[in-house]
């Protein structure tokens, strides 16, 4: 079984008392430990989640803790781009400097459902979304600079149980074709791969680096709408390890990785992973970065294509 891949101790340690950042869904799983891990460094970060109760609960517990940052918690639901705009304006009144955005909130497998603005859910949520996200923050994270976006995608942008990733200009929401769960996750994954990437040609000398990760498999609630909880949690637990599958602070560590260090900002736009399950062998090791299998997400055109109705979908043009 390939060996999980570790963010270097020094990363881990350094003093980010300077820094703000904001981690999408820090109310439970891998974006949790993100934002104890950047609190414990001496960070401010907000804490952005859809349920605003069991955020402030999860802040409470962290700020039990006595960790050196500061931690705030506000009202963030990425199927909704008024909640979004709404998000972004009330930390741009709020806050002068913005050094790291993760988006990192994400839905897996739903059934078929839609947006508040009419969109596929997955495809609406994980991308487009954080995609209105970063595009309002953009100017204060330009400012801030050096700066980094990091989108936090999934091996399975590759094939989704046994699905193509692909990007299906015809049919983005699923209006025509009918609706499978795994196909519309696998878009939505590609998706922010190739946002990353796009976002990296744009932002070219601007200071605001920009990556795509896949944590790994990891045992988050992420998996409900595929399989209870209580049978990945209790029931399947030893045999999924077995299979490896990682807990929440392993999955982090990519995104750390990408947040923090020092040579990421030469490799803008790049895709960095964990293990995973990929159609090549060799990329199953993962790699901080990593060549995707993926034959779409090396393709520019399809990442250019993909920002441009991206734009026009969320009112931006």
């Amino acid at each position: 079984m390939p060996k999980t891949l570790l963010c270097p101790p020094e990363l881990l340690n350094l003093d980010l008392s300077s820094r703000t950042y904001i981690v999408t869904g820090g109310n439970s799983g891998i974006g949790l430990v993100t934002v104890e891990q950047l609190a414990k460094q001496g960070a401010q970060v907000v804490l952005a989640c859809r349920r605003i109760d069991e955020g402030e609960q999860r802040a409470k517990e962290l700020k039990a803790l006595n960790l050196r940052g500061e931690i705030e918690v506000s009202q963030l639901d990425l199927a909704d781009l008024s909640s979004v705009r709404a998000f972004a304006k009330h930390f741009l009144e709020n806050h002068s400097a913005l050094q790291g955005l993760v988006n990192n909130a994400g839905v897996m497998n739903t059934p078929l459902q839609r947006t508040k603005d009419g969109f596929e859910m997955q495809f609406g949520t994980n991308h487009l979304g954080h995609y209105l996200l970063t595009e309002l923050l953009l100017p204060l994270l330009k400012k801030s600079a050096p700066s980094r976006v990091v989108c936090v995608s999934s091996c399975f942008h590759d094939k989704a149980m046994g699905r193509e990733g692909h990007i299906n200009f015809e049919d983005l929401n699923f209006e025509k074709r009918k609706y499978d769960g795994w196909v519309a996750y696998g878009q939505s994954k590609l998706a922010n791969l190739l946002h990353a990437r796009q976002l990296a040609k744009r932002l070219a000398g601007t200071g605001v680096t920009t990556a795509s990760v896949h944590p790994g498999w990891v045992r988050t609630n992420l998996i409900h709408q595929t399989l209870p909880l209580w049978i990945q949690n209790t029931l399947l637990r030893p045999i999924f390890q077995m299979g490896g599958m990682i807990e929440p602070w392993e999955g982090a560590q990519t995104t750390l990785y990408a947040l923090l260090a020092p040579e990421v900002s030469s490799q803008s736009g790049a895709f960095f992973s964990q293990t995973g399950i990929y159609r090549n062998r060799k990329a199953k090791q993962g790699g901080w970065p990593l060549s995707s299998p993926n034959p779409q997400a090396h393709d520019d055109a399809i990442a250019e294509k993909l920002d441009q109705v991206s734009r026009q979908l969320v009112g931006l043009e």
